[in-house]
């Protein structure tokens, strides 16, 4: 992979910045897609993400995002219920972390490893 040029580096760190103090779910919505794992997750870390926003960084392909989006005081159960995964071969970080948030919460499991009221 090419070194990045300086240019690249200072929108980099401006964005770094962006994410950072965004206010808003309209601020926060680009980096959505930002190319940057790194800046992703740090606007899903942003403490005024809401729970909509935060529901769409749950999707994001990276783990690293994912997790930032479990721990984060804003985030919604249905959220956290829609991070686990049911199937025990694909279980990772992200599914125990959401499980030790929903069990905080009060929500049961059971041996299978999901919440009880789930079918």
């Amino acid at each position: 992979m090419p070194k990045k040029s300086p240019e690249q580096k200072a929108e980099e760190k401006k964005r770094y910045i962006v994410a950072s103090g965004a206010s808003n779910t309209e601020e926060l919505e680009p980096f959505l897609t930002d190319p940057n794992q790194a800046i992703r997750v740090i606007a899903a870390m942003n403490p005024d993400a809401d729970s909509k926003i935060l529901d769409r960084f749950a999707n994001d392909k990276f783990w690293g995002v994912r997790i930032e989006v479990v721990h984060h005081t804003n985030v919604s159960e249905a959220t956290l219920r829609r991070l686990l995964e049911a199937k025990v071969s694909k279980r990772g970080v992200v599914h125990h972390a959401a499980c030790e948030k929903l069990v905080e919460r009060g929500v049961l499991f059971g041996t299978d490893g999901m919440p009880l009221d789930v079918d």
